[in-house]
């Protein structure tokens, strides 16, 4: 079907709807309560317009969408699409760490204390998550200076002859030996998970009590032991700010924005201490409300192994609140409030957050133009270019023995790669394996069309390659009168680059900026070939196969290539998807799946009985 027939056709029924560009890659996904008026709502005129949306709608060539029972099942199903595919459109979280747990396994006789990225059902306590992932390295090392609990993983019998070296280091008391009994390690344990709920006052308390008894009774190595884990405690608990007298937990998230940059700052508040921060960077938001993005934050954060807290104080409103909170609480397996608070304490630890957005955001633009600056400073030093060299394009010639020649080109501009001016080529007039006259090719088409439509021009020319490469590249750029471009190639082996006309290649400090810039877009474009040329090779053996098909013409292979997009997606259809192809006969689909699908086992023959 057409993009108009699969309009018309829209249910009016909750789901998730994807939109493609031309070559089928994922431009956007959203969820709607009714797939048939919001995505058709993008294509109305009286629509409200704003840029963001307008380029959106005009790339857009296809659609697909998934039906859902309700919208909570929507909501979670665009999360993991968004997380799967990465939408250009879509604000992307770009974090996507796992943030580790501390696992007490006090579903063993003897617990232990470990690092978990995941919250699992098995009789564990987990405490976490950290953030960031240094506050569990340090919560865990601190712990076990503080409370000898065994880190060995041998079944506990109190059997053992001698114990390990963890016994001499005063970090295990031996369980393993029978040397402490299983109610002075059950005591441990007890200390330990008082530590790590922030119970600590009453923790002091006691451990202070226990030395000055030690104390009383002469036991002065008691003593001295008790004493440095109470000076130890006291450290923890003057780096955990309070913030809160009411043992409250709370999950604590600012948002700020400048241009089409964002920072999200999140708090780690727990029974009233702020216990970890960390600052999460977005870019390309630029026609996104605070909200949204903020929303974005909350959906893409928390479907990670990350448990919410009963309370989730936010900067700003998020768009559909009530379905959001919804989701929360079904994560959680309890309720979630989230809260926009305007007064009080609860507004002041919002503004807290949204401060330290700010400066953190700050920072982060000041030190991206900052490495930005030293980067083409130092490529305009070492390649002695006139200007600073804003916009780089990589060329790269891929083939094997001659077959399926394709060239690419991609652009680096002002310190990223940007997709959106990639492009290919195949190669139309070489016959054979001539890297030069194709790179020829590529070139002359591009350079030439830019000069018919007035396309931007290139600060550097980059070609993966060495002299003759270069040579090559000089060439066609003095032939079309743009000799004023500045060309280089860098060659793989060495990392040698070739400059016009010095015989002599220049190496690069290998730690150089510079350098790893020049890496970064030859090896781009080396991939984006690559890339190009398996899709051509893969479509030209899959059309060879298809020949020998009977009843598979012409026209039936490119109906399937072009509806299917693929040759793997061709090789892993079902009957049912094949014969949904334009021109494909039920019975011709079945024939193409037994092609790719034969029977893994023949029948046996009988045998005559004995």
């Amino acid at each position: 079907m057409s993009l108009e027939e699969k309009l018309a056709r829209l249910p009016d029924r909750s789901g998730v709807y994807i939109y493609r560009d031309a070559k089928a890659q994922v431009l956007y996904v959203g969820k709607a309560a009714s797939l048939r008026s919001r995505v058709r709502s993008y294509f109305q005129e009286s629509r409200p317009r704003d840029p963001k949306t307008d380029a959106l709608v005009r790339q857009i060539r296809d659609l697909e969408y998934i039906v859902t029972d309700n919208e909570l099942e929507a909501l979670m199903l665009e999360a993991n699409l968004v997380r799967k595919h990465r939408p250009r459109y879509n604000i992307i979280l770009r974090d996507d760490k796992h943030y580790p747990f501390l696992k007490l396994t006090t579903n063993e006789d003897f617990p232990r204390l470990l690092v978990a990225r995941r919250v699992q059902n098995d009789g564990a306590i987990y405490y976490g998550p950290f953030y960031p992932a240094t506050a569990m390295r340090e919560t865990l090392k601190l712990t076990r200076q503080l409370f000898p609990l065994r880190t060995c993983s041998i079944t506990i019998d109190g059997t053992l002859e001698r114990p390990c070296i963890q016994y001499a280091i005063h970090r295990c008391n031996a369980p393993c030996t029978g040397w402490e009994t299983r109610e002075g390690y059950a005591q441990t344990v007890r200390d330990v998970v008082q530590f790590l709920e922030g119970r600590d006052e009453a923790l002091a308390l006691r451990l202070t009590h226990a030395m000055e008894a030690a104390a009383a009774e002469m036991k002065f190595e008691r003593a001295a032991v008790l004493r440095n884990q109470i000076q130890a405690l006291n450290k923890v608990r003057e780096r955990q700010k309070i913030i809160s007298t009411d043992e409250v937990d709370q999950d604590v998230i600012g948002v700020v924005r400048q241009g089409s940059d964002a920072c999200v700052e999140f708090f780690f508040v727990r029974k009233g201490r702020l216990l970890g921060q960390e600052a999460f960077f977005f870019d390309k938001v630029a026609g996104w409300g605070a909200g949204e993005i903020l929303s974005a934050f909350v959906r893409q954060f928390y479907r990670k192994a990350v448990t919410p807290a009963p309370e989730i104080l936010v900067s700003e409103e998020l768009p559909e609140a009530e379905l959001t909170t919804e989701w929360l609480s079904t994560l959680a397996g309890r309720r979630v409030q989230l809260l926009v608070p305007q007064r009080g304490a609860k507004r002041e630890f919002v503004a807290m957050a949204e401060a330290n957005a700010a400066i953190a955001l700050q920072n982060h633009l000041l030190s991206r133009d900052d490495r930005q600056q030293v980067v083409l400073e130092e490529l305009r030093r070492a390649l002695t270019l006139p200007g600073l060299p804003n916009r780089i394009e990589g060329y790269d010639i891929s083939h094997v023995q001659g077959s399926e020649q394709v060239g690419s080109m991609v652009v680096w501009e002002n310190g990223s790669m940007k997709k959106d001016d990639y492009k290919r080529f195949r190669i139309k007039s070489v016959a054979g394996a001539d890297d030069f006259a194709a790179l020829g090719e590529v070139l002359t088409r591009r350079f030439a069309r830019a000069l018919e439509q007035g396309t931007p021009l290139p600060d550097l020319v980059l070609i993966d390659g060495g002299r003759g490469q270069l040579n090559v590249g000089l060439k066609v750029l003095q032939d079309l009168g743009l000799d004023y471009l500045s060309v280089v190639a860098l060659a793989k082996q060495q990392e040698e680059v070739y400059v016009g006309e010095s015989l002599q290649p220049l190496v690069l400090d290998p730690t150089s900026p510079a350098l790893h810039t020049l890496q970064k877009v030859r090896d781009e474009a080396h991939r984006f070939a690559i890339t190009y040329h398996k899709k051509l090779r893969s479509r030209r053996t899959l059309q060879s196969v298809l020949d020998t098909i009977p009843g598979v013409g012409p026209t039936i292979r490119t109906s399937l290539l072009k509806s299917l997009g693929s040759a793997r997606r061709v090789r892993e259809s079902s009957v049912a998807e094949l014969a949904a192809v334009p021109k494909v006969t039920p019975r011709v689909a079945q024939r193409i799946f037994d092609h790719f699908h034969p029977a893994e086992s023949v029948e046996p023959k009988g045998g005559s009985g004995g």
